[in-house]
């Protein structure tokens, strides 16, 4: 490490120490995190952590209440409930992750380079942007589906379409208020390139607002593939998906509630922890919006 990277380097690591000092203080952002992380866990370790195979059926069993044998029931083709809840995790991560990272990449160097060059270039990138977000985001999202068929990969590109605008917006924006401060002009005057300008000046201070729009937006990218799984469009069986249980289990409601309402419990439970995640960076990134 040289001279001359060695103080900010020193200056990041003392910020992150701040940011996380803060955030262990914010009790629903700790609570959040947890969330999140357990939703992970779940994920990544579905295999060891459920009790049955998500697809095996004992039709013996079908509709089976809460018990021992079977801790939150079977649904009506007497698969185990817990074993898909704990699988249906996965898709939901996937989906939302690939998409948010798709949408967040995407949308900011566009947003970047839209508000660093201007002129032209900012008058097209916007205007696509404005042109996506005249569309009400679900049938937006129901558009392309429809378009490209169902399933887990066009799931993934019709939520990303429906992030872009918004992480190019926050870009943009962003570059508009830093690429005249003094610290710009001298990288510019002692020659640095547009690209250098935009990735070692610009984009690390405001990029902890984009991780902190990408965590909430990992909130609205779960209920984004829940509605398009609800509706047929999005994670097919018999891959287990929290919304799939919902809508399979919606015709047995007043005889075996269960089927419906705990994958729904689920889904409300994620959404609650990212958007407590969110919340919680948000506060710790900047103090002063936790007056606000």
């Amino acid at each position: 490490m040289s001279l001359a990277t060695a103080p900010q380097a020193r200056a990041a690591a003392s910020r992150g120490n701040d940011v996380w000092r803060r955030f262990r203080r914010n009790t629903l952002g700790m609570i959040g995190g947890v969330i999140v992380i357990v939703m992970v866990f779940m994920a990544v370790f579905a295999p060891y952590l459920a009790p049955n195979d998500p697809a095996d059926q004992d039709l013996r069993a079908r509709r089976t209440a809460p018990n021992v044998q079977y801790l939150l029931g079977t649904d009506e083709f007497g698969r185990d409930i817990l074993s898909r809840i704990i699988y249906g995790a996965r898709a939901s991560l996937i989906v939302a992750v690939a998409s948010v990272a798709i949408g967040l990449t995407l949308g900011s160097f566009l947003g970047a380079l839209a508000g660093y060059l201007g002129g032209l270039v900012d008058g097209v990138v916007m205007r696509t942007m404005d042109l996506f977000l005249a569309f009400p985001y679900l049938l937006l999202a129901i558009i392309i589906v429809s378009a490209l068929g169902p399933g887990l990969q066009n799931t993934i590109f019709a939520i990303a379409v429906w992030t872009i605008p918004a992480f190019a917006r926050v870009a943009r924006s962003a570059v508009l208020q830093l690429k005249e401060r003094d610290f710009v002009t001298a990288a510019k005057s002692l020659g640095a390139k547009e690209a250098r300008v935009l990735r070692v000046h610009l984009l690390p201070n405001f990029g902890s607002t984009l991780l902190v729009y990408a965590s909430l937006y990992l909130a609205y990218a779960i209920l984004m593939e829940s509605a398009l799984s609800f509706l047929g469009l999005g994670v097919q069986p018999p891959t287990a998906s929290w919304a799939g249980m919902i809508a399979s289990g919606r015709n047995y409601i007043t005889s075996a509630p269960h089927i419906a309402t705990i994958p729904g419990i689920a889904i409300a439970i994620a959404v609650l922890g990212f958007n407590l995640l969110g919340d919680g960076l948000r506060d710790a990134y900047d103090p002063r919006s936790a007056k606000g």
